[in-house]
């Protein structure tokens, strides 16, 4: 699937320059002209890379960039910041904050492009949390495969355990059954989206006292909030 980067400028004939190479080259593009818009995006969206303006009108990157890493589901989201200022001070300041890259106006618009992709190909340095744990009586162990409810084992099959761990690592979040089945099956998927209906109720089923944590949206799909 095609990676989704989030280009967060003030100035539209940038955003427009950028978004058309990338587009070009194969990545889907968010647009946004200020901070606030962009941050009402990450609300429900997770980009694959930011690049992100540090003079916007309503905001100073700095800030957006202390506020993504703090976020557990935003930390490790690829951040290459594009700015006018080009004093080390900056540049040193940015990539201390987590930057994966600094970019200085004027700039060539292919060579941020390949920035994009070398970003993009380099492996986490941070993994998520190995262990998950959620209202202090379930505990998700992702290495060991296993879930723990008030330390007796439960058993899961492959695909319940993945739904579980796939909404406990973003807490609060709600996601469509589509959702889920793409992260379950990918592209690859042959089921409907009604199955993830019956996963889930075996699940809970499965959870005892920690089943009230999955909750259903009606209309929607389903979230795991303590």
């Amino acid at each position: 699937m095609s990676k989704l980067v989030a280009v967060v400028d003030d100035e539209p004939d940038i955003v427009e320059l950028v978004s058309l190479h990338l587009e070009k080259t194969g990545f889907k593009v968010a647009k946004f002209f200020n901070a606030s818009n962009f941050l009402k995006f990450l609300e429900t969206e997770v980009p694959d890379l930011v690049i992100l303006d540090l003079m916007l009108p309503d905001a100073d990157g700095f800030e957006i960039c202390k506020y993504m890493k703090k976020q557990d589901h935003l930390a490790y989201v690829p951040l290459i910041m594009l700015t006018a200022k080009g004093e080390e001070t900056d540049r040193i300041l940015g990539l201390e904050l987590g930057a994966d890259d600094y970019v200085t106006k004027p700039f060539s618009v292919k060579e941020l492009v390949s920035r994009v992709k070398a970003v993009l190909r380099r492996p986490p340095t941070q993994e998520l949390p190995v262990k998950i744990d959620v209202g202090g009586i379930l505990s998700i162990d992702a290495a060991k495969h296993e879930v723990i409810l008030e330390g007796k084992k439960i058993i899961l099959t492959t695909t319940e355990f993945k739904i579980l761990k796939f909404l406990a690592k973003k807490k609060g979040w709600v996601f469509t059954r589509d959702q889920i089945l793409d992260h379950l099956w990918g592209r690859e998927k042959a089921v409907v989206d009604r199955t993830i209906d019956v996963h889930i109720k075996h699940l809970r089923a499965k959870l005892g006292k920690a089943a009230k944590y999955i909750k259903n949206i009606r209309g929607v799909g389903y979230k795991l909030e303590e």
